[in-house]
């Protein structure tokens, strides 16, 4: 069992303390190019991170996705509105009643990833968010590559990631990105990837009552599932477009967004480093309507 440190700065930063755990001898030296932080050239190839310690948008990153799809600098947009953010170990400890105090409605925080792995921070997060006023979710990291969707849709469910009626419990995410392992979509045909993402939705809607939320980009949806247009009319979308723009690109086959994560180096009192925000795309009373499902 080792302790990991939470990153301070950035994606970079959060990568670079991955491969340090993993006593790669690789340095990252991050460079500023139109507002974003790029990766070396020569690193982005090689650069890697263990199983099990992925977390949002670390896909896009390593696919070199950066520069399409780039973390501001500068002003943040969308920080006005509900306002949220999502977490994991890298945060390390999180006072959640100052993130509350800051302005913060709601978050959703990394419970598992594929079948073997759960986050190691997401006992104390979870319920320390809830009784500081923080509406909560718990996300999955999906691995298309190592089993069913309906395999890790019941793992998801059975370590974090259930639901209650309760004002402040938000229906679990699935995290499905660029793979951060390997090839971006998992060595899986656009056919096989629907068929994933289906048995995924219909497991966990089974189990809990609710439709899965998806978080994913618009780069890897269109290319990995060939704009398929099937979660149309079932799962909330939640867009990942890091930019200053009054609003993000979202995927075909979906009519609009329902969260924006519109940047992975924002700031909030109570968590240390940066940190992914987001904005939820309706007034306070609708993001309790979805947590309750009315």
């Amino acid at each position: 069992m080792f302790t990991l440190s939470p990153r301070s700065s950035g994606i970079a930063r959060r990568t670079a303390t991955a491969l340090g755990v993993l006593g790669a001898a690789l340095t990252l030296t991050a460079t500023t190019a139109g507002g974003a932080n790029a990766v070396p050239e020569p690193a982005k190839d090689r650069l890697k991170i263990q199983p099990g310690q992925a977390y949002m948008g670390v896909g896009a990153k390593i696919h070199g996705k950066a520069a399409a799809e780039a973390p501001s600098m500068g002003t943040m947009a969308a920080t006005d509105g509900v306002q949220g953010i999502d977490v994991s170990h890298w945060q390390g400890s999180i006072n959640w009643t100052s993130v509350r105090n800051s302005g913060i409605q709601f978050a959703w925080m990394k419970a598992t990833e594929g079948t073997s792995y759960k986050d190691s921070s997401f006992n104390t997060n979870y319920p320390a968010a809830y009784y500081a006023g923080v509406i909560r979710g718990a996300y999955h990291f999906a691995r298309p590559d190592l089993s069913s969707g309906a395999t890790q849709a019941n793992y998801f469910v059975n370590n974090g990631g259930g639901w209650s009626r309760d004002n402040m419990t938000l229906p679990g995410v699935l995290d499905i990105e660029h793979n951060p392992y390997g090839s971006m979509c998992y060595g899986m045909s656009t056919t096989q990837m629907r068929t994933w993402i289906n048995d995924f939705y219909n497991t966990y809607k089974s189990r809990t009552g609710r439709d899965v939320v998806i978080y994913t980009t618009a780069s890897w949806w269109n290319t990995c599932t060939g704009y398929w247009n099937g979660m149309y009319d079932k799962s909330p979308l939640w867009v990942a477009h890091w930019t200053t723009a009054s609003s993000p690109t979202i995927p075909s086959g979906f009519p609009y967004w329902t969260v924006w994560q519109y940047t992975s180096t924002g700031s909030v009192s109570g968590v240390s480093g940066s940190v992914d925000r987001n904005k939820f795309n309706g007034t306070r009373d609708r993001l309790v309507a979805l947590a309750n499902n009315t």
